[in-house]
This record gives C-alpha cells, structure tokens and sequence, in this order.
C-alpha cells in the first residue's frame, strides 16, 4: 500500500500540466502582490511635517530585489541542490543579465516619451521577439499550431489593453518616435535572453536555481556599480533613516519577487522561456480581467473580442501547443 501511494506521488510530481499549473498559480499570486507592494514603496505618501517626498531610487530598489533573490535562490541550492554541480558557462549567465536588465531599463524609459497602456500593450506582445529569435538564432522548430496560439494571446491582450485615443490627433504626433524605439529594443532585448536561457537549457541542463542564482548574481554587480557611480544608494539609505517603515515593505516585496522568481526559472527550465513569457503575459491579463470582473465595470465590445481571443489560445495551446517528444532509438 506504501509503496502505491509513493508512485502516485512521484507521478504526480512528473505530472507536466499539475507542474505548468503549480508555476502559472505562482506567478500569478507572487507578483499579483509584488504589484501592490511596488506601488506602495514607490507611490507612498512621504511626509515629515509639512515637507513631502518622493521615492526616486528605483535602481536601488531592482539592486535590492536581485540580492534578495540571489540569497533565496543559494538558500534553495543548499537544501535541495547540493550535491548538483553547474558546469553552465558565466558569460552566458552575463549576456542573460545584461539583456534582461538592458529590456527592463529600456521598457522603464519609454514611459518618459508614451503613456502606460502603450507600454503594457507593447510588452504584450513579448512572446513574439522570444519565438522568433529562438527560431532564427537556435533554429528552433515549433509546431504550427504554437504560432497561432500566441498570435492569439498576442492579438486578445492588446485589444482588451487598447483604449482609442478620443478626438482628433494633432498633425505633430508620430506613429513612431524615441518611446516605441525604446519598446522595440526592450521586445529585442527579451528575445535575446529567451535564447540565452534555452542554450542554458539544451547545452547545460542549466536548473532553475542555478540560473536564478547566477543571473541575480551578474545583475547585482552591474546595479551595484551604478548605484555607487552615481551615489544613488546613499541618498537611498538616508530616506530609509527619515522613513523606517519603508524597509518593511521592501524586504517583503524582495521576498515576494525571489519566490515569483522561482517559479518563472522553474518555467523557463521545464517549459522554456516562450511558455514563461506566455504566462507572464497572460498573467497581466488576468489580473485586469479580474479588477473589472470584481469591481463590477462594464467591458467593452472590444474588451470581450480579446477575452475570447485569450482563452481560446491559452485552450489550444493546452491542447496542441507541445511539440513532440523526440524519441531516441
């Protein structure tokens, strides 16, 4: 009787959709609550009397997060992979930090030239830039059927996030200015470390801990340099002293991005970063699906279009999306 109850467990464990599941659930309650925390530190009221402050060091803040998540990630390594050694090359670990920071800082500096939803709606569109470069560079071959699910997810995101411009647009207004040049190398960006992280994959058998441990580890360096270069991280420190609750609210929001971020590694290393990207896409959209659902507000016609467009993606995908299984004589 014991020795079933360990084989339906251990089935259960090498059950693919139970584990795609268990990491969309985590992504999605992780950084739903990131979120909130985000907006707390870096939106809060700030106050000393009648001298009121902003929080402006938000390189401080990503520098913070990634030696959070580097510890929690060596934590993990000690517990559970010890005795597993790494034979992943650095560099690659560097050039996966360096265009993962490099899309980050050039999607956060496209707000100063387009507003929010131009951003949101560009970085849906992230899967596509991971998809073909993984195509182009690695000559990955995906089935038919994956294309069309992520055109679809693609398409239903940007129609529920787009909200038309009312009234006439002045002649001075460019289709494409410095703002969506940013957005297109973010989108770049975030293809080269979907190729980066499936190399890892198909030539290292990378682990998800490892690749979260090193890539922290290289971001941390790059952030620390430049928060000390500009003296950023002293201004932050003295802010800390004047506001002592805020440092509360940021060892929590760490904590809650190195456990999101070891469910999106552990994604990346079992399903590969399209499928990361899939659920971090889909994830936005579920979580504005779910504030207009629970707060009662009408969704426009549009809004519906792209619901549709989504699950019926997410469904084929769930159903066609995996490539075969190569089988070895």
């Amino acid at each position: 009787m014991a020795a079933g109850e360990s084989t339906e467990k251990a089935s259960l464990l090498h059950n693919e959709r139970l584990r795609l599941l268990v990491c969309f659930i985590g992504v999605f309650i992780c950084y739903f609550y990131y979120g909130i925390l985000q907006e707390t530190i870096t939106r809060g009221d700030y106050r000393q009397g009648d001298k009121e402050e902003k929080f402006t060091y938000a390189t401080t803040l990503v520098c913070i997060q990634c030696i959070i998540n580097a510890f929690f990630a060596k934590i993990l390594i000690q517990f559970f992979e010890h005795s597993k050694p790494d034979h992943t090359r650095s560099w690659l670990y560097g050039v996966c930090s360096l265009s993962y920071l490099g899309a980050m800082v050039s999607s956060n500096s496209a707000l100063q030239y387009v507003n929010y939803p131009t951003q949101v709606l560009g970085k849906s569109c992230k899967p596509i830039p991971v998809m073909l470069l993984g195509v182009t560079i690695l000559r990955k071959k995906y089935p038919l059927s994956k294309y069309l699910c992520v055109l679809l997810i693609v398409t239903g995101v940007a129609l529920f996030m787009y909200k038309p411009k009312k009234g006439v647009t002045s002649d001075d207004e460019h289709l494409f200015g410095f703002g969506e040049m940013l957005l297109l190398l973010s989108l770049t960006l975030d293809g080269l470390t979907g190729v980066a992280q499936d190399h890892m994959r198909a030539h290292y058998q990378t682990g998800s801990n490892h690749m979260m441990l090193n890539v922290n580890l290289w971001s941390t360096l790059v952030l620390g340099v430049g928060v000390l270069w500009t003296g950023e991280v002293w201004e932050f420190l003295s802010f800390a002293d004047r506001y002592p609750s805020i440092v509360y609210n940021i060892l929590l929001f760490g904590l809650t991005s190195a456990v999101g971020q070891t469910f999106i590694f552990m994604t990346v290393v079992y399903f590969g970063p399209l499928t990361c990207s899939i659920i971090t896409t889909t994830r936005k959209f579920f979580t504005i699906l779910g504030s207009v659902l629970l707060f009662g507000n009408v969704m426009s016609g549009m809004q519906w279009v792209g619901t549709i467009l989504v699950f019926l993606g997410l469904g084929l995908d769930a159903r066609f999306g995996k490539a075969p299984k190569k089988t070895t004589n």
